[in-house]
């Protein structure tokens, strides 16, 4: 039903429908006219401010409140692990350590604060992959991992370097590196063939790896604080040392006929250790007994030599005598250990066939068992 049919419509007893009666006419169903709301919302306005008008004064309020909430957008903090370095205009004018701070708001002041505590890896030669996905292959980089040694040979490295923003120098790092990983990896790239390039293969592969990464490491520090960058190499670690993948089974061969090599050797050296000592106690053994058998010939010697001179000033003194005693002495010394039967041919020994073997009838017989002696007599018996 229209509004016009409408008695009192439901805005009371008036016609033209709900929207009153318009300036443009006397009913109808035309809508109010927009320039006549915005001048009763002014109206409303005036009436709620002090004075009950725009004047200056309320402008001012206004404007005051305004620049105090921009003012206030200027405090800011600073947490444990950040430096605050505050610009203004786009200059750096000084920095602020942890806790509630304040700087001229935007556009005017500026605050940049960068993780100092914060430790950052660079991988060199190969990428394990995006760690928040738990991707735990790597894939090898052979552009940034084959680097050139000393003696003309290639290697496969690859290394991390740990760093963090030098908490002394924040600024450096914020304001003269526009690109600090690419720049740290540039330099730790470099670092690294300067490095391997003072070196044959050999001692890379084998026995200097520590000292390369300390090298390393410090060759990085003074390259990045030449340039300014404000930042500290905690650690230079190599992951990987190999040779390049395409000879690695022959050098594997190379390295095992090493291993063999010093294996031998120190064999050996044991060995010569061992055997060298032993003959030399053996030759002082053998010298040790040649000056005792020295020793003991030439006293024996000296001795029969005084003892034939004691023998011939006696001969000379009594040689009779002398000569008897002598014999006496020979006979003793060659019948002394032997069996001897003698027989006084011109005693009681008459009758005694000399051609019976006495010698043998004077040794010992063997007992013979009790039953045979038993016998012996029973057969005498008879």
């Amino acid at each position: 039903m229209p509004w016009s049919n409408q008695s009192g419509g439901p805005w009371g007893q008036k016609p033209g429908g709900p929207w009153g009666t318009g300036p443009q006419g006397g009913g109808g169903n035309t809508p109010p006219d927009l320039e006549e709301l915005l001048r009763r919302s002014q109206d409303r306005l005036k009436t709620m401010l002090p004075g009950g008008g725009m004047g200056g004064r309320g402008v001012a309020f206004i404007v005051l409140g305004a620049v105090l909430l921009w003012l206030a957008t200027g405090f800011y903090t600073v947490r444990p692990n950040e430096v605050g370095l505050n610009l203004i205009f786009g200059k750096y004018v000084g920095k602020t350590n942890e806790g509630l701070r304040y700087n001229l708001p935007y556009p005017i002041g500026t605050v940049v604060k960068p993780e100092v505590t914060t430790v950052n890896t660079i991988e060199v030669g190969m990428r394990t992959g995006d760690t928040t996905r738990r991707v735990a292959a790597a894939r090898e980089v052979p552009e940034e991992s084959l680097m050139l040694t000393g003696d003309e040979n290639i290697v496969d490295i690859n290394f991390a370097v740990q760093w963090q923003i030098d908490p002394a120098r924040p600024e450096d790092y914020v304001f003269n590196l526009q690109n600090p990983d690419a720049a740290i990896k540039a330099v730790a790239e470099s670092a690294m063939r300067e490095v391997v390039g003072r070196r044959n293969i050999q001692t890379v592969l084998t026995t200097d790896r520590v000292a390369i990464e300390g090298e390393v490491r410090q060759l990085m520090q003074e390259t990045l604080d030449s340039y300014g960058a404000g930042v500290q190499v905690r650690l230079v670690q190599l992951q990987k040392v190999d040779p390049p993948q395409q000879v690695i089974d022959a050098f594997r061969d190379v390295q095992a006929a090493r291993q063999d090599q010093d294996r031998m050797r120190n064999e050996a050296e044991t060995y010569a250790s061992r055997i060298v000592p032993e003959a030399r106690g053996q030759a002082a053994q053998i010298l040790q007994s040649a000056e005792a058998y020295r020793e003991r010939v030439v006293a024996e010697a000296q001795g029969a030599a005084s003892r034939f001179t004691q023998v011939y000033e006696t001969y000379r003194t009594a040689p009779e005598l002398t000569r008897e005693r002598i014999f006496l002495e020979t006979m003793e010394r060659v019948l002394g250990g032997m069996d001897k039967v003698i027989i006084d041919q011109k005693g009681g020994g008459q009758g005694v066939l000399p051609y019976l073997p006495l010698n043998e009838l004077m040794r010992p017989q063997p007992q013979q068992p009790q039953q045979s002696r038993g016998n012996l007599q029973q057969g005498a018996a008879r």
